[in-house]
């Protein structure tokens, strides 16, 4: 023991010092292996993989991924007359079946030639807008004259939703894209799944099923649709939405593209007649 204490100069202290070389080498050798390793309680980024995109699944943590829509607006429907597209929409975001945001937009301008309107989760919506709203500023700021027309932007939401799509993390919209160039319109379709297609109208949601079939009824019997045969059409079939839809509201906006350029009209209103309502019966 006495050596122990007091062997610094004998042969003990030299077996000591070896032992303290040990453990600080040991030491500095777990520090330094450690230097970079994770902390405690937090998520450890390999070597070579990429920290910004963690909702895509590249870095190490939580992967997020949009499995059900939260707020979420019904049909939008499009129509193209002579001279132009119109588009419209309902201004309502439902939670689940609450009627909950009864003021929000879902019509968009791109550029002077472009229109654009969603349905589906309303924060997707939001996200792509604001990637096209970027996407525009920074063609202007080129300066060369150019910019995007409606079957380039319409041609690039499909590349999007389809890559999307094929990452199992699509962007839970179905987009209508109109616009007007070269004089001709031009009106087109993509959902969540990359699914696009052109056609005289156009409508999502239960439109689908409810305004669709009313539109195809007016435009294979008149072809050369004016502006104000359009309108009508486009109201009375968001008429019909808002009395057949519970996911419709009787407030919505309307769009027009045309050699004019953009419009957007709204908020609006149907005149709508509730008279009859209690002879409706055996949905109880």
């Amino acid at each position: 023991m006495g050596r122990l204490k007091g062997g610094g100069s004998g042969g003990g202290g030299k077996e000591g010092g070896k032992r303290t070389r040990y453990k600080m080498e040991s030491c500095g050798m777990k520090l330094s292996f450690w230097e970079h390793g994770p902390k405690p309680g937090q998520f450890y980024s390999f070597p070579g993989n990429s920290s910004g995109d963690v909702a895509g699944g590249t870095a190490c943590g939580p992967v997020r991924h949009t499995l059900n829509p939260m707020v979420t607006g019904t049909s939008v429907l499009g129509v193209k007359f002579n001279g132009g597209v119109m588009i419209a929409a309902d201004m309502l975001g439902s939670y689940g079946s609450l009627a909950r945001f009864r003021n929000i937009s879902r019509l968009m301008k791109v550029n002077n030639s472009t229109i654009l309107g969603a349905s589906g989760d309303y924060a997707d919506y939001q996200y792509l807008k604001q990637v096209i709203e970027q996407m525009v500023i920074d063609e202007e700021l080129l300066g060369d004259g150019h910019s995007y027309s409606p079957k380039a932007v319409h041609s690039w939401l499909t590349r999007v939703m389809y890559n999307r799509r094929s990452r199992m993390n699509p962007l839970w919209n179905t987009v209508v894209l109109g616009g007007y160039e070269q004089g001709e319109g031009f009106l087109g379709y993509v959902d969540k799944l990359g699914v696009a297609y052109e056609a005289p109208t156009v409508a999502t949601g239960f439109g689908a099923y409810l305004a669709q079939p009313l539109m195809r009824e007016v435009v294979e019997k008149k072809t050369d649709l004016s502006k104000a045969e359009a309108r009508e059409l486009i109201e009375r079939c968001l008429k019909v939405l808002y009395y057949r839809d519970a996911r419709s509201y009787n407030r919505y906006e309307i769009a027009t593209v045309s050699a004019d350029g953009v419009e957007i009209v709204g908020p609006l209103s149907s005149e709508t007649n509730w008279d009859i309502a209690h002879l409706v019966s055996g949905f109880e």
